[in-house]
């Protein structure tokens, strides 16, 4: 599957503008600036997946039969 098919239903959405920007202009520095930006990105979206799931799951044992 192609990127563009993954991401073309949300052509402004900024996670799409984001991996089709060129990166050949950036240094090295900037490189490593947005590695670690989007390591913290990562993080966070994984600390809020895990909160969701915990909430979820004490839904589903508070409402079991």
């Amino acid at each position: 599957m192609d990127e563009d098919d993954f991401f073309s239903s949300r052509p402004q959405d900024p996670l799409t503008l984001l991996v089709k920007q060129d990166l050949g202009p950036l240094s090295v520095d900037e490189l490593q600036e947005r590695i670690e930006t989007l390591k913290g990105e990562i993080a966070r979206i994984e600390q809020h997946l895990s909160d969701t799931e915990r909430h979820r799951n004490a839904a589903d044992e508070l409402f079991k039969k």
